[in-house]
């Protein structure tokens, strides 16, 4: 599982080291990862085999679901099939690299089976706006969580 939050840095080449901690939870995945986003603000590390199962699941509803269509129009767009090098980094895409500004000072958090990267000071922002409502709340409890 990956977990936790730890700051990295994006190179002039747009390079992510991943972050050390990662890189462990990653081993079992090998090599092969999809970078992406829904949206362009920050982005999405999918080892290629969790990548792969999203789109089989995919793949089993209508070309006219017109959700299917969208996501994969915005995960295309942004996405790129990455190896890492043998230094633990992956290429952040220039399309998605320039959308999310991934430069300089990144926040890397584990989000279970998939690493969520933004940019530092997006980020800060992004997080006043992550209140837990009472329906936040029931939904856990409803999970046992």
């Amino acid at each position: 599982m990956l977990r936790g939050n730890h700051p990295a840095t994006v190179d002039q080449k747009g390079r992510l080291k991943i972050p050390a901690v990662f890189l462990e939870g990653l081993a079992e995945y090998g090599d092969e990862f999809y970078v992406t986003s829904e949206n362009g603000d920050h982005a999405r590390v999918y080892p290629m085999r969790v990548w792969k199962a999203i789109e089989e699941k995919l793949a089993q509803l209508s070309t006219h679901n017109a959700a299917k269509q969208k996501f994969l129009t915005r995960t295309n767009y942004y996405g790129q099939a990455v190896k890492m090098d043998g230094q633990g980094r992956i290429l952040i895409g220039s399309v998605l690299r320039d959308a999310a500004d991934m430069k300089g000072e990144v926040d890397v958090m584990g989000k279970l089976t998939y690493l969520e990267l933004w940019n530092h000071g997006r980020f800060l922002d992004h997080m006043k706006t992550l209140t837990i409502t009472a329906d936040d709340w029931k939904a856990l409890d409803d999970l046992g969580i």
